[in-house]
C-alpha cells in the first residue's frame, strides 16, 4: 500500500509539474509559445491562454486529495484530449516526427497516473 501511494504521488506530481510548466508560456504569451502555438500551429492567442489556464486548474485538481474523484476523472480526460490534440496538430501541419515524438511518452505517463489513481481509490491509500 505504501509503495503504491508513493508511486502514485511521484508520477502524478511529475505529470502535474509538466502540465503547469508547459502552461506558463501560454498564459503569459511568451514569445516562444506564441511562435510555436500561434504562428506555427495557427491557434488563436485567446485559445492559447484559455487552454493554459485550464491545464493549471487540472494539474491542481489531480494533486489535491479533497477534490472529488469525478472532477479528477474529467481533469485526466482533459489532459488526454490536450495531448492527443497537440500531437495531431503537429502531424496535421506536416511537422517532422521530432516535433511530436515526445508526446506519446507524456500520454503514457498520464495513463499510468490515471491507473494509479484508480488503484489508490480502490485500495483507499490516499
Amino acid at each position: 500500500m505504501k509503495r503504491l501511494n508513493i508511486t502514485y504521488w511521484i508520477i502524478t506530481g511529475l505529470f502535474s509539474a509538466f502540465m503547469v510548466f508547459s502552461s506558463i508560456g501560454g498564459i503569459t504569451l511568451h514569445e516562444q509559445a506564441v511562435v510555436l502555438l500561434h504562428d506555427h500551429l495557427g491557434y488563436p492567442l485567446y485559445f492559447i491562454q484559455w487552454i493554459s489556464v485550464f491545464k493549471i486548474i487540472g494539474a491542481v485538481a489531480i494533486l489535491l486529495p479533497f477534490v472529488p474523484a469525478r472532477v479528477k476523472e474529467w481533469a485526466y480526460f482533459g489532459f488526454f484530449i490536450d495531448l492527443i490534440t497537440a500531437m495531431f496538430s503537429f502531424i496535421a501541419i506536416g511537422a517532422s516526427a521530432s516535433h511530436w515524438a515526445g508526446i506519446p511518452i507524456f500520454i503514457a505517463v498520464l495513463i499510468i497516473a490515471y491507473m494509479l489513481h484508480h488503484k489508490c481509490i480502490t485500495s483507499n491509500t490516499r
